[in-house]
């Protein structure tokens, strides 16, 4: 059973930084397109970030572009997502999710991805 697990959410103040990290449990994840998404109150779940199952390729979506920095370490099957000069509007639940498939280019469909995590929460404010 594969499973997902998202850690380093919390309480930011506007300006801050943001570090969140994903382990990946039961599943080959050297393989695996890994991705973020986020969840605004009130809004749709929204794709922020990706990277290849083997690290050489990291898009944003096109609302963020530039801002996070997806990375991995497949030695601790871990996905990590950064970002700095936080604002009020990143406040979301940030759930991280795992594709199988071994793309070179990770989609930003949701309904691509096989595995989610519970998600973490980050409010920002000043």
């Amino acid at each position: 059973q594969v499973q997902l697990v998202e850690s380093g959410g919390g309480w930011v103040q506007a300006g801050g930084s943001l570090r969140l990290s994903c382990v990946v449990s039961g599943g080959a994840f050297s393989r695996y397109s890994m991705a973020w998404f986020r969840q605004a109150p009130g809004q749709e779940r929204e794709f922020v970030a990706a990277i290849s199952w083997n690290g050489n390729t990291a898009t944003n979506a096109d609302s963020v572009k530039g801002q996070f920095i997806v990375s991995r370490d497949n030695a601790k099957n871990t996905v990590y997502l950064q970002k700095d000069s936080l604002e009020p509007e990143d406040t979301a639940v940030y759930y991280c999710a795992a594709d199988s498939r071994a793309l070179d280019i990770p989609t930003q469909r949701s309904d691509r991805y096989d595995y989610w995590g519970q998600g973490t929460q980050v409010a920002v404010s000043f």
